[in-house]
């Protein structure tokens, strides 16, 4: 079994979500890895979309999903993920942020608060019903610190009437591992059936 990380822990989620999801979002593509994983663990009729604003990382996307024959389902976007309505109007059946910078890139350029929240914010409005969101956040630098404050600050803002919010994390390591957040977004069935829910 791999060693637990927030990366590793958003993977575990995700996979009995995949086995059925009809469109799935990778918000920040990077090195591919992630576009691989929505790729690979979802049938082959399921539409993957993945955003990121750098051709270097859309190219060595390109590359892992070529290499795994997995091109043919995946959706390339060079934009910001902010810009996610303009792609998608379907429901979201899961979706997986991993912010950041790329790694082997350049650390200047970096997801930021403003556009991340407001890619989470649109990407819940498309969420279908039991729709999942993870988001691996890195407090281990500066800039990291700061867009996990604010991230943790608008998810905790979110009603607990329409979504269920949950934060994971290792806390035996040293030099602030990243945190994983994961969303839910609750039927109205399940909301029909419970009368002890408060905003």
């Amino acid at each position: 079994m791999e060693v637990a990380n927030a990366v590793v822990m958003a993977q575990r989620l995700l996979r009995p979500k995949l086995v059925t999801a009809i469109l799935v979002v990778d918000a920040t593509a990077g090195n591919g890895n992630d576009t691989l994983f929505l790729a690979d663990n979802t049938p082959n009729t399921t539409v993957v979309w993945a955003f990121d604003i750098q051709t270097q990382a859309l190219t060595k996307t390109q590359e892992l999903l070529t290499n795994h024959e997995l091109d043919y389902k995946v959706h390339l976007v060079l934009d910001s993920h902010a810009h996610i309505p303009k792609y998608i109007n379907q429901p979201v059946d899961a979706a997986m942020f991993n912010l950041g910078y790329l790694p082997g890139g350049d650390h200047a350029i970096s997801t930021s608060s403003d556009t991340t929240i407001q890619a989470i914010a649109q990407t819940l409005q498309l969420l279908a019903a039991d729709g999942l969101v993870t988001i691996a956040a890195y407090p281990g630098y500066e800039h990291g610190r700061l867009e996990l404050q604010a991230v943790h600050e608008y998810l905790t803002s979110l009603s607990q009437k329409m979504f269920t919010v949950a934060c994971w994390s290792m806390v035996n390591q040293k030099n602030s591992p990243p945190v994983l957040y994961v969303i839910e977004k609750i039927r109205s069935e399940q909301l029909e059936g419970s009368t002890s829910l408060k905003d």
